[in-house]
């Protein structure tokens, strides 16, 4: 991970903190892909994607999460539920947190699993 990425990420944890979620896990990785930030906001699991660009604007975030992107988060996501069976019974969601020269954008349900 390049000094964008992991400032970007550090202000992403720092914005859920402060929004009050308690983070599980950073970089979670499975043979799938990888979770940048794993949090429980109350009742749910939330799995993260963090976005650190300066060049494109959050209007171009679809490129950069794809559908082949989000397949590799679900994905990841039902390994980590798999591995801490203590959060099978609690609501989970997919959001984006957007970092652009130190503003911090938090996309809630940003995306769904396909059925």
């Amino acid at each position: 991970m390049n000094n964008r990425g992991r400032e970007g990420e550090e202000n992403a944890v720092i914005a859920l903190k402060e929004a009050g979620l308690q983070i599980l896990a950073q970089n979670f990785r499975s043979k799938e892909g990888e979770i940048d930030i794993i949090a429980k906001d109350g009742e749910k699991i939330v799995f993260v994607e963090e976005k650190a660009w300066s060049t494109f604007g959050i209007e171009n975030l679809r490129y950069g999460l794809d559908a082949r992107k989000r397949h590799k988060i679900i994905k990841t996501a039902k390994f980590f539920l798999s591995k801490n069976r203590q959060y099978n019974n609690m609501s989970i969601r997919f959001d984006v947190i957007f970092v652009e020269n130190n503003s911090v954008t938090h996309l809630v349900s940003a995306f769904e699993e396909g059925v």
